[in-house]
């Protein structure tokens, strides 16, 4: 029998109501939590474990809201699939009958609409599935199984504070640390590659200093205004001008704040900003052009005072393992036909999953799944306008088909457990 149709067999053999999951997925997403306030999430997705009648053992409130549930069967690999729960400060603009209306207090104590723009929701739901369709079919797998739904993914610490919270103290330790990601990619296909998956990516907060007057006397006053639109600027020359052009690079500012009203100058400004990169050679280069241009801008300008730098989030490299992922790449060739691509780009976005396998030395393999309507894609590609017209992951308007994304999910984490804990 051929690998497809083993895997295939075993995976028909242990039916799942997709139904019940379609709904649970649009209760996430119409119910979605902002990072480190997870708790119904965690809490819905705990219950949902205890009903499977199944023997996880189920652990809760590792490192804030965290949860992992083991399942013990037999001598064998230890296998963690990971999935994050946390939401985004976006307002949904989708339009769905299950769109968000949700707002909370961020950590700075400001009411903010919350969104799954990231796709969280989506991963939870499809863990669950495979820890139910999992569950069913012990017969045909041996070793330990670790379900983990990880809070704040999006701000780089909810991983991390699970180990330093005693996840590994409470669960086995795993041998193989998977992970998947659902993106702005049509419904169906599934992507990976060995080594390089995900950027690194440093965050700051940068407070430049001026002297604050009133807004008819510029000649009195040092404006951080100008100066904050001074060191924006001179940013975007760091990547066209001190990056090679073969190597990848960007540098992004989010945010920039001063000021409360029209005729006041104010006596700081704060910019946040983003940088991805892929070497730690070019990572070096970038991080110090930036303290140098924040540097002599604030010289240049007449500050009162240096400026401060603060790093507000830090993820790492992901990278995934050459000998684990090349067997996942095995059985999603066979699993998935030429819906598979083996060989897809490194992505610019983050992740920080990989904590939980490198804490210990530990492989990790890490692949990205399609969630955009498939006609919807080909009709886009067509017209030469998938970059304009097919909303990627933080927009207002990012929203995945939940067929077949969510099967494709679920396939996807079966599959790739089963590669390493199927019996002969």
């Amino acid at each position: 029998m051929s690998t497809e149709k083993d895997l295939d067999s075993l995976l028909s053999s242990s039916h799942i109501d997709f139904d019940q999951y379609e709904t649970l997925y649009k209760h996430f997403h119409s119910h979605p939590e902002l990072s480190l306030q997870e708790a119904q999430t965690a809490s819905t997705a705990a219950s949902h474990l205890q009903l499977l009648n199944a023997s996880y053992e189920i652990h809760t409130s590792i490192g804030g809201h965290g949860l992992a549930g083991v399942l013990r069967n037999g001598t064998g690999k230890t296998v963690l699939l990971r999935a994050d729960m946390d939401a985004l400060p976006v307002k949904e603009d989708t339009e769905l009958d299950y769109a968000s209306k949700v707002t909370m207090r961020d950590n700075d104590d400001i009411v903010k609409p919350v969104m799954h723009a990231c796709g969280h929701d989506m991963h939870v739901t499809a863990l669950l599935a495979a820890a139910e369709r999992l569950a069913k079919m012990t017969n045909s797998w041996s070793g330990t199984l670790i379900v983990l739904f990880q809070p704040n993914e999006e701000r780089a610490g909810g991983a991390q504070a699970m180990v330093d919270g005693g996840l590994y103290s409470k669960i086995p330790i795993p041998d193989i640390v998977l992970g998947q990601h659902v993106m702005a990619r049509k419904a169906g296909s599934i992507g990976c590659r060995v080594g390089n998956i995900m950027s690194e990516a440093d965050s700051f907060k940068i407070t430049m200093f001026g002297r604050g007057g009133h807004g008819s006397m510029p000649h009195r006053t040092v404006d951080p205004v100008v100066l904050a639109a001074s060191v924006v600027m001179k940013l975007q020359t760091i990547v066209s001008r001190e990056v090679d052009p073969d190597q990848f690079a960007v540098v992004t500012v989010g945010s920039l704040q001063a000021g409360q009203t029209e005729n006041i100058i104010a006596d700081r400004a704060e910019i946040k900003m983003n940088v991805r990169t892929q070497d730690r050679e070019v990572r070096h280069r970038v991080l110090a052009a930036i303290r140098r241009i924040v540097k002599g801008e604030c010289e240049a300008s007449g500050a009162t005072k240096e400026p401060l730098i603060e790093e507000t989030t830090k993820f790492p490299l992901s990278v995934n393992d050459k000998s684990i992922t090349k067997s996942v790449h095995e059985s999603f060739g066979s699993f998935f036909g030429n819906r598979f691509d083996p060989d897809t780009a490194c992505s610019t976005a983050s992740e920080d999953y990989s904590v939980l396998g490198s804490s210990n030395g530990k492989p990790c393999s890490f692949w990205f799944f399609g969630g955009v309507d498939e006609k919807t894609w080909d009709e886009t590609k067509n017209r030469g306008r998938l970059a304009e017209d097919i909303p990627v992951n933080h927009s207002p308007f990012f929203a995945p088909v939940i067929q077949p994304t969510l099967k494709t999910g679920v396939d996807a984490l079966c599959v790739a457990a089963l590669t390493f804990m199927r019996k002969s």
